[in-house]
C-alpha cells in the first residue's frame, strides 16, 4: 500500500523537484519508503513519485518506482494484489525472472506478458501507472471497485495524476478552479460523485477502467474492463438455496483469507453488525493464532455497538481492542477532515472511522474492514422502503401521476421553509426506478440546490441514463454499487485508514462474490420480513442465534 502521483509534461515545465513536493503531500500513505524517476526529452516530461508503506515484501526489494530488467517499462503502483503468487508462478513458468516477492513486480512483468487485458487476472486493489518508454505511452489503472483512489487533471499541455488531490495541486500546471458539476454532486449526495471532482478539467479515474495517453497525438483514450451492471445482466442462476449457501461460504473462507496476506500485523474491524462478525469469524475459524479485532463505541447508548462487538469477540475468541469516542475527540477531528478528503464530504461516519484507524495502527498495519455487505445483500433500510414505494408505485393508474405532481410543490422561497415534498414530486416525475430511487434518496432537490447556491447556474437536475433491469431490486443494487459504495464508503474508508498510515482492505469486495450474487435469486437476499437472508444464515453458522439477537 501506498500513495503514488506523476505527469506527463508536455510544455516541459516540471522538474523533480515539483515531484518531491508531490510526493511530500502523501507521506501518511506511505512514511516507509520514497522514490521519483524523472524522464524527459525535447518533447516531453515524464514524472513518477511513491510513497511506500511496506506490507508485502517490506525489503528493498519492493522499492518504486520499478523498472523491469530491460529498463523499457517503469511502473509506480498502490494496492494489493492477493493473487500475486499464482500470477508469478505462471509468469515464472513462462520464462520471466523476477527478482522479488512483490506483487508490484508481479503487475508490472504481467503488463509485459499480457498487455492492458493483465487488469483482468489481478484479483485485488489498486491504482497504478506503467510507462511503455519505447512506444511513448503512459497507462493508468483503477481496481473494479474503486477501493483505491486515482486522480488526474488534463488540459492538453499537462497530465497530472495522484492518489490524492493535494499531490495534484502543487504542481504548478494545475489550475484550482471550482467545478459546479463538483458542488452540486456534494449538495445532492453528501459525496462528490462518478468521475467528477470539485475542481474543472480534474476527474477521478472511474472504477474497472483504464486510460491510454499516447504522447506523439497527446490522445486520452479511456477503456472499461469491468461493469457491475454486466454482471447484473445476466439470468439468474437455477440454483437451490442449501448449494447457493454453501459456494458463497466457500467464497467468504477464500476471499477473507486472502485479504490476510502480509508481511506485516493484521485485524478486523468489528462493530455490532452481521457483515464484521461475518468477516472475523470466520476467519478466526480458519486461522490458528488468534485474530486481532478493533471496536469504536460511544458514550451514547443508543448509537454504541461495542458491547455487542465484545459479545462477538469473546464467543469467537478474538484478541479484541475497543475505544470509546467521547464527544471532544470527536470534535477535535472536525478541523482536519479538509486535509484528510481534499473534497467536501459530509459522510458522519468518517470520524468515527478515522478514530478507529488510529486505534488500530498502534497494533496493526493492514486492517479488514467488511463494507459491501449492504450493497451485495440488500441491507440498507432504503432498499427496503423503495421496494414497498415501488409495489405502490406500480399500482397507481399513469393517468394520475401528472395530477400528484402538479399538487405537490416544491419551489422553496428560503433554507427555512425547504421541505421534503420536492423528492416525492420527483420520484412520480422519473420514469425508471433508478433514478426514482435516486431522487427520493438525495440530500437536496434540484431546486433546493438552486437556491442554495443563489446564482444562476445552469446546472444538472441530476437525471441521468442508468441501466434499469426488469427486477426493481437488481436496478437499485447495481447502482449502490457503481456509485455510493465508491464515491462515499470507499472515499471514507481509504482516506481515513491512510491518514493513519493503515492500509485497509475489503474482503466482502472480491470481484469472485459480487461475480456470484449478482445471478442470484433475489430473494436469497431480501424477503418479506428478513434482509442479507443468505448472509445471516452463513453467520448462523458460527455464531448462535441468541447472540445474533443484538445484531443490525
Amino acid at each position: 500500500m501506498c500513495g503514488i502521483a506523476g505527469f506527463i509534461d508536455f510544455n516541459c515545465n516540471s522538474t523533480k523537484d515539483i515531484l518531491e513536493k508531490m510526493s511530500d503531500q502523501i507521506i501518511r500513505r506511505g512514511p516507509d519508503d520514497f522514490g521519483i524517476e524523472f524522464f524527459e526529452d525535447n518533447e516531453v516530461q515524464v514524472g513518477f513519485a511513491f510513497r511506500r508503506l511496506a506490507i508485502i515484501d517490506i525489503s528493498p526489494a519492493g522499492h518504486q518506482p520499478m523498472f523491469d530488467s530491460s529498463h523499457k517499462f517503469c511502473i509506480v503502483f498502490n494496492g494489493e494484489v492477493y493473487n500475486f503468487r499464482e500470477l508469478r508462478k505462471e509468469l515464472v513458468n513462462d520464462g520471466f525472472v523476477l527478482n522479488s516477492v512483490s506483487d508490484t513486480e508481479v503487475v508490472l512483468y504481467a503488463f509485459i506478458k499480457w498487455g492492458v487485458d493483465c487488469v483482468k487476472k489481478l484479483n485485488g486493489m489498486f491504482a497504478f501507472s506503467i510507462y511503455d518508454i519505447e512506444k511513448r505511452k503512459m497507462f493508468l489503472f483503477r481496481d473494479r471497485v474503486g477501493i483505491k483512489p486515482l486522480y488526474y487533471f488534463y488540459d492538453q499541455s499537462v497530465l497530472i495524476f495522484g492518489s490524492e488531490l493535494k499531490s495534484l495541486r502543487v504542481h504548478p500546471g494545475f489550475a484550482s478552479v471550482l467545478n459546479n458539476e463538483g458542488i452540486v454532486s456534494f449538495l445532492e449526495n453528501g459525496s462528490i460523485g462518478g468521475t467528477t471532482s470539485i475542481y474543472k478539467n480534474t476527474y477521478k479515474l472511474k472504477a474497472g477502467h483504464y486510460v491510454e495517453v499516447d504522447f506523439k497525438s497527446k490522445k486520452i483514450e479511456i477503456m472499461c474492463y469491468w461493469s457491475v451492471y454486466d454482471l447484473y445482466q445476466r439470468p439468474k442462476i437455477d440454483i437451490s438455496y442449501l448449494e447457493a449457501k454453501n459456494i458463497l461460504e466457500e467464497l467468504f473462507i477464500s476471499a477473507f483469507n486472502y485479504r490476510m496476506i502480509a508481511d506485516v500485523p493484521v485485524g478486523v474491524f468489528l462493530s455490532g453488525g452481521y457483515d464484521s462478525t461475518c468477516v472475523a469469524a470466520i476467519l478466526q475459524s480458519t486461522n490458528n493464532t488468534k485474530i486481532k479485532t478493533f471496536t469504536i463505541g460511544f458514550q451514547e447508548k443508543e448509537f454504541d455497538e461495542s458491547d455487542y462487538a465484545k459479545k462477538v469477540a469473546k464467543h469467537i475468541g478474538t484478541d479484541h481492542y475497543d475505544f470509546i469516542c467521547t464527544e471532544k475527540q470527536a470534535i477535535e477531528i472536525i478541523p482536519k477532515l479538509a486535509e484528510i478528503y481534499d473534497e467536501p464530504f459530509a459522510d458522519p461516519s468518517a470520524i468515527p472511522t478515522i478514530l478507529l484507524s488510529e486505534l488500530a495502527s498502534k497494533h496493526i498495519t493492514v486492517a479488514l474492514s467488511a463494507d459491501g455487505g449492504d450493497e451485495l445483500f440488500a441491507g440498507y433500510p432504503r432498499h427496503r422502503k423503495f421496494l414497498q414505494y415501488e409495489n405502490l408505485y406500480k399500482k397507481i393508474p399513469e393517468t394520475i401521476f401528472s395530477l400528484i405532481s402538479s399538487l405537490i410543490i416544491d419551489k422553496p422561497t428560503s433554507l427555512s421553509n425547504a421541505n421534503r415534498s420536492g423528492k416525492i414530486k420527483e420520484f412520480f416525475k422519473k420514469s425508471d426506478s433508478t433514478n426514482r430511487f435516486i431522487k427520493l434518496n438525495e440530500t437536496f432537490t434540484y431546486s433546493e440546490i438552486q437556491l442554495m447556491l443563489n446564482k444562476d447556474l445552469v446546472i444538472n437536475d441530476g437525471v441521468k441514463t442508468y441501466l434499469n433491469f426488469p427486477d426493481t431490486l437488481d436496478s437499485i443494487l447495481s447502482y449502490e454499487y457503481d456509485n455510493y459504495l465508491i464515491d462515499d464508503i470507499m472515499h471514507k474508508v481509504d482516506r481515513a485508514t491512510m491518514y493513519n498510515s493503515l492500509e485497509g482492505r475489503e474482503p466482502f469486495l472480491d470481484f469472485r462474490i459480487i461475480d456470484f450474487t449478482s445471478i442470484l435469486p433475489n430473494n436469497f437476499k431480501i424477503n418479506s420480513h428478513t434482509q442479507k437472508v443468505i448472509l445471516k444464515d452463513i453467520v448462523h453458522k458460527y455464531v448462535p442465534i441468541c447472540l445474533a439477537t443484538f445484531f443490525a
